[in-house]
């Protein structure tokens, strides 16, 4: 791509902002597939795996679209119960059998959460799939969202068993697109089922990959890899944070910026993947993974980033690098 001087000096800005942001390890820019600007920081390089943290329940999500358009699951609505009603606890609450699919997606089971301050309590037990389904409902199926990576990998449990393989293995055959999508490494629960929502180690590259698919409707080199309905089911607001108001879909934060949709991954630390469709833009950012990112406010501060400096620069640019105002 040939830059311009103004191209030039608009991403030298934003490097150097990114740049600026002390946990910020890699930052990856592109509009229409065509990339704008990739850096990493501090020894940090975008083709080095990365713990993603909870971005990786994005790619799960699209593992259980996979899964349905092959006829492993029969769809959103089926119950969890027709998977792992051998895991339930004795003497089973009934709303167990009343949770589905869809409900671990969004986050609406209405079990316990096993996330922030239960998150170290749920993964002492000798058997995370049994632990998650042991949790006391605190709210009915379908209602609130309650934010938990036990859901998550009650979903991967799920994969496994319906694909054969562990959820692992299956995404890197599902998900490969030749190569450019890869899983490095996954941590496992005592029975060897890779931890649903979290621990997932992938290059900012190959997060990068797996936005572009989406951004594309799901298809790779004019194959369909995740059903474009599907993309569109995930991306349908199903419930609301109530850490931040947000919008939640099938494992897909949405927000506003600038006016534009706004679709997002997001991990512990600052692990991010935004795709904004009208713009054809997509954006990787990696981060420190040891530190919080929601509630120091670091989370906000690469919300803001992004809407008022990276999407002003994308708007400024075409694929050859020559200036357009299309606002």
């Amino acid at each position: 791509m040939v830059e311009n001087d103004g191209a030039r000096s608009g991403r030298a800005a934003i490097i150097a902002t990114a740049d600026a942001f002390e946990p910020l390890q890699t930052l990856i820019v592109a509009r229409s597939g065509n990339v704008l600007i990739e850096e990493g920081f501090d020894g940090h390089l975008p083709s080095q795996p990365t713990n993603i943290k909870s971005a990786s329940k994005s790619i799960l999500s699209a593992m259980v679209g996979i899964a349905i358009d092959k006829g492993l699951i029969e769809g959103v609505d089926q119950p969890i119960a027709d998977f792992l009603s051998d895991s339930f606890p004795e003497n089973p609450d009934p709303r167990l059998n009343e949770i589905t699919i869809g409900h671990l997606l969004s986050m609406q089971a209405g079990l316990q959460r096993t996330s922030g301050g239960n998150y170290g309590r749920w993964i002492a037990n000798p058997n995370w799939v049994s632990a998650a389904l042991a949790q006391p409902f605190v709210a009915e199926p379908g209602t609130g969202m309650l934010y938990s990576t036990g859901s998550s990998h009650l979903l991967s449990a799920i994969l496994t068993r319906v694909g054969g393989r562990d959820t692992m293995a299956l995404a890197n055959e599902w998900l490969s697109m030749d190569g450019a999508f890869r899983i490095a490494d996954w941590e496992r629960d005592p029975q060897g089922i890779p931890l649903g929502g979290n621990q997932m180690a992938v290059s900012p590259k190959a997060l990068f990959a797996f936005g572009e698919l989406y951004r594309n409707g799901g298809e790779f080199d004019g194959e369909t890899v995740v059903p474009a309905a599907w993309i569109t089911q995930s991306w349908t607001a199903r419930t609301n944070s109530v850490f931040s108001g947000e919008r939640y879909g099938y494992n897909w934060f949405i927000r506003n910026m600038d006016g534009y949709d706004c679709f997002y991954a997001w991990g512990y630390g600052g692990q991010m993947l935004y795709i904004l469709p009208e713009l054809d833009m997509t954006v990787v950012i990696t981060s420190d993974t040891d530190q919080p990112s929601g509630r120091s406010g670091y989370k906000d501060d690469l919300h803001a980033f992004v809407e008022d400096e990276i999407i002003p620069f994308v708007l400024d640019q075409d694929t050859s690098g020559d200036a357009v105002r299309n606002r």
